[in-house]
């Protein structure tokens, strides 16, 4: 796993499977925010075998499922509210961490002080140039 920290308790990673959850409990992981669409992919029907895999080793387990590139308002307020109830560390993760970092953005760019560039350098530093859509980071 290629796991990538934005910020101290809010990592993200690309696609991972039931067998993934006992290294991640290892790795510290408390709450895990799924991003994927059920049926996205072959490897991902829906997220019930990873759910039942991350309660059974004491992670807590939130689907907040993104058709990537549709944030709609609606997803950013359940992403933050996850954030904020979730125990820390949190894992995001999406087919390629692409939603999950996305989303980290658009909840931080909720603050009225916010500023975009060390989001977007935290994004790069984990692998995702989002530069291109910095102007869809609206600060509310």
């Amino acid at each position: 796993m290629d796991i990538k920290e934005l910020e101290p308790g809010f990592s993200i990673c690309h696609a991972i499977y039931p067998s993934d959850m006992a290294e991640l409990k290892s790795r510290g992981f408390r709450a895990i925010i799924c991003n994927r669409m059920p049926g996205e992919a072959e490897d991902h029907v829906d997220d019930s075998a990873l759910r039942q895999a991350a309660e059974a080793v004491g992670i807590e387990w939130v689907e907040i499922p993104v058709t990537p590139g549709e944030y709609t308002p609606e997803v950013i307020e359940a992403f933050g509210a996850a954030i904020e109830r979730l125990p820390t560390p949190i894992l995001g993760f999406c087919r390629s961490g692409r939603r999950a970092v996305s989303l980290w953005i658009h909840n931080q760019m909720q603050q009225a002080t916010c500023d975009i560039g060390p989001l977007l350098q935290a994004a790069h530093a984990a692998g995702h140039d989002l530069h291109e859509q910095k102007d869809t980071f609206i600060n509310r």
